[in-house]
């Protein structure tokens, strides 16, 4: 006898269900397969196409909207993790190899904003958003240099885990919060007055007050990760409505309301690893889970990377 898989939509909670999470396509759509180890989607509007890592096998790879078609973005591309976009649409990547935030300007020239702190090689950043300051917030763990299968091995020459900020107009790459266990998905809230943090190693999800100097309270737990089915965090992403919509590896993709209940989830037949929105109403959720890329188009409305109403370059998007 074979098992039956599971419905792609679990509801937890009813509020699941009002808010429309469960409205929209009935099951996950496949748009490639064939990866080590997928990472890191990005929708590009401007391109219409999501790029994403391939962590292991050390490329990027785009799927373009138009055509379906799939083809390699980069090689050699320093085993990339996390991609986001900035305010003026260049794709910002974690290079997890090369110890390194870098962007990539619109002629294709690549710029490292973030390679070092207080003279120290940065461990292996993971991910990272985009204030609307134009600052970079970014995560970096250790997973890049603990072996040679998703980086190279070396020691820490920082001695721990922690989130950095580079400075628009210095460049200067700061500490603003530690104590993690591996820091990963990082993502500020609509108003930008909270900064929520994936903590992979301790399973949690931290959130922060933001103080207008660009530092961080101590923050506090906002989510624990289902010891139950042996979730873990990775990155995280809010929905227009305040709902925050985590990749939790092997539970799927968890939904949680603003007061930090955990109200459903997504079924997914392969751990998952990173998600984003993305599509021209940007309901259409991008899931890269272990070899593969899925999408499923939804009832609800995910917000752009660099948060609403900050983003005059994205006319292209309804196009």
């Amino acid at each position: 006898m074979t098992s039956e898989r599971p419905a792609l939509y679990e509801m937890l909670d009813d509020r699941f269900r009002t808010g429309l999470c469960m409205k929209g396509d009935v099951d996950l759509e496949v748009l490639y397969t064939g990866c080590r180890w997928a990472e890191g989607p990005i929708y590009v509007p401007a391109w219409r196409q999501v790029v994403w890592s391939d962590i292991p096998n050390d490329r990027m790879l785009r799927w373009d909207e138009e055509t379906g078609a799939v083809s390699v973005f980069r090689r050699s591309a320093g085993h990339t993790n996390g991609n986001t976009l900035d305010r003026q649409g260049r794709l910002v990547t974690c290079e997890q190899g090369n110890r390194r935030v870098t962007r990539t300007e619109h002629d294709g020239t690549v710029t490292v904003l973030a390679d070092r702190w207080q003279g120290k090689r940065l461990n292996s950043p993971n991910d990272a958003t985009v204030k609307s300051d134009g600052s970079i917030w970014f995560s970096d763990p250790d997973f890049g240099i603990t072996s040679d299968y998703e980086g190279y091995r070396a020691q820490s020459e920082i001695g721990s885990n922690n989130v950095y900020r580079v400075d628009p107009a210095t460049g200067e790459v700061r500490l603003v919060a530690d104590c993690f266990g591996a820091p990963n998905g990082l993502v500020f809230s609509a108003d930008e007055r909270r900064l929520f943090v994936s903590d992979t190693g301790a399973g949690f999800i931290r959130v922060f007050d933001v103080r207008d100097d660009g530092t961080l309270s101590d923050g506090e737990i906002f989510a624990e990760a289902a010891a139950r089915r042996v979730a873990r965090f990775d990155n995280i992403r809010f929905d227009d409505a305040g709902r925050l919509w985590v990749a939790a590896m092997n539970d799927g993709v968890h939904c949680y309301d603003p007061d930090g209940t955990l109200i459903g989830r997504l079924n997914v037949p392969e751990r998952v690893a990173n998600i984003t929105w993305g599509g021209a109403k940007r309901n259409r959720l991008f899931i890269a889970a272990e070899t593969s890329l899925y999408s499923v188009v939804m009832g609800v409305t995910g917000t752009h990377p660099t948060g609403p109403g900050r983003r005059p370059w994205l006319d292209s998007e309804s196009r």
